[in-house]
């Protein structure tokens, strides 16, 4: 019998069928009123502002409006609290509030995620897999924290600051809530928190958690609003420590507002992070750990490896790699479970975006951008590299939050070091080579607060985050992060 061999092309074009995630199970408050001493209350003067999908830029809901008098209101309830309850209540039973809040997220772990891809455009494999279980890690890892400050600072006694004031961005609203409020809670403060005006509803969703875990009223209050908002909170004179991630510009004018009060604070700002690719590395791992860095969240984190080093024998090799790995690269909508790359969070974003590209091209920067197909509707950017350029190039130097990688190459260790260096920031980066010693010797050379080895973008909550210079000053994560809610006599 003669058997017919059939043979693959794989050369063929395919194309994946939708994998739509499923919106049924979700459940949005419309309007989203504000959380202040356990209830959601319309703002004082009802004013109301619109939430936006950046997909289709089709409204989700209408979400309240803090003023000052309710940033006021807020402060009230987190100060009658601290007195009243969370300050004199036994450790042990705020851990069990903390590990009920944990609990909740991830038992509601795919409305979280939904909601998350609807409100920020980021896809939903990275809400799903990445930001809702590292938010529930972290109010699992600060309970157990909560009974044992003892061993955190061993001789000295802890005490809680009060009332923290917290400020969160828009690229990770539901996991930057929780590098916040659970340490915080954890050492016994109360809680005014601000989510971004362009995402507030996962922070919102959480603030129902709170509610059904029973939480005291007035321990945690979240409210929503914009810049002025956000200035009313820090201005505050009853709020004893602000915790603020986001811009540079705003973190300097936050500390010219605080010096002088008494108020702790931290600060987590920009970023413009060196990933540095040696000729022993595994160029396919990289790559991949490259393009995860700075394409599949969109360059919309703080962290992200926008500054690619590369050692000048293999450049060529790797920006080839590069390229073909671009092609792939899956541009559309965040719900779908194929996208790798979703949507601009904010007109704003993308537009700023758009003019970075449009100087790194005026200044002489050859650029490659992903073949992809752009949606219609919403906020969308294809990514892009840049090579040809020289660390004074604006889009070498500054901050662009969005998926476009800057591409130079080096020779020697000492070089690459120096290149490293030459920012303002020094946030994070990256090291890929085989070489263990080689890891250690530039981990300790590089400014920068994080540094990965032959991975990049991978976070834990008993680990510790923060930058230098730029980047900001304290830390989040791990033991470290329990320091600046504290007072250690």
């Amino acid at each position: 019998m003669k058997t017919e061999v059939k043979t693959l092309d794989f050369n063929t074009d395919w194309e994946y069928s939708p994998a739509l995630e499923s919106t049924d199970h979700i459940h949005i408050q419309e309007p989203t009123d504000l959380f202040i001493s356990g209830e959601f209350i319309p703002g004082v003067r009802g004013k109301y502002f619109e939430t936006i999908n950046p997909a289709n830029e089709e409204k989700i809901a209408n979400v309240a409006e803090a003023e000052k008098a309710d940033v006021d209101l807020a402060v009230k309830a987190a100060r009658k609290a601290y007195d009243n309850v969370w300050s004199k209540m036994k450790p042990t039973e705020r851990g069990k509030y903390i590990f009920r809040i944990a609990r909740l997220i991830q038992e509601r772990a795919r409305e979280f995620a939904v909601i998350e891809s609807l409100d920020g455009g980021k896809p939903i494999r990275e809400s799903r897999d990445v930001d809702v279980p590292l938010s529930a890690a972290h109010f699992f890892y600060y309970a157990g924290w909560a009974d044992k400050l003892e061993y955190a600072f061993p001789g000295r006694d802890a005490h809680p600051v009060g009332v923290a004031g917290q400020i969160i961005p828009w690229n990770f609203p539901l996991l930057m809530a929780a590098w916040k409020i659970a340490p915080a809670l954890a050492t016994g403060n109360t809680i005014v928190l601000k989510p971004a005006e362009t995402t507030p509803l996962t922070a919102m969703k959480l603030a129902e958690i709170i509610q059904e875990c029973d939480l005291p009223p007035g321990v945690v209050n979240i409210i929503n609003g914009g810049g002025n908002t956000g200035q009313a909170l820090v201005e505050h004179a009853d709020v004893d420590k602000i915790a603020f991630t986001g811009s540079t510009e705003v973190g300097k004018f936050i500390m010219k507002t605080v010096v002088g009060t008494g108020k702790k604070y931290t600060l987590e700002l920009g970023g413009k992070a060196a990933n540095i690719l040696f000729d022993d590395a595994p160029v396919d791992q990289a790559v991949e750990g490259i393009v995860n860095g700075i394409f599949f969240n969109q360059g919309h984190v703080c962290c992200a490896g926008s500054r690619l080093f590369v050692q000048e024998n293999i450049a060529e090799n790797v920006i080839s790699k590069l390229k073909e790995r671009m092609e792939t690269l899956i541009v559309g909508d965040p719900l779908d479970k194929n996208t790798d790359i979703g949507a601009i969070n904010s007109k704003i974003q993308l537009d700023k975006i758009k003019m970075y590209v449009d100087i790194g091209q005026k200044e002489g920067g050859s650029i490659f951008q992903s073949p992809c197909s752009l949606p219609k509707m919403g906020y969308w950017h294809a990514p892009t590299l840049f090579t040809d350029v020289s660390q004074s190039h604006r889009i070498v130097q500054e901050e662009i939050f969005g998926p476009v990688l800057a591409i130079q190459t080096f020779r020697t260790v000492d070089e690459v070091i120096m290149k490293a260096n030459n920012t303002p920031y020094g946030l994070s980066g990256g090291v890929w080579t085989d070489k263990g010693s080689k890891i250690f010797s530039l981990s300790k050379k590089i400014r920068a607060g994080v540094i990965w080895a032959n991975t990049f973008n991978k976070f834990d909550p008993s680990a510790p985050f923060g930058g230098y210079k730029e980047s900001g000053l304290g830390r989040e994560g791990g033991v470290e992060g329990l320091m600046p809610y504290v007072n250690l006599v």
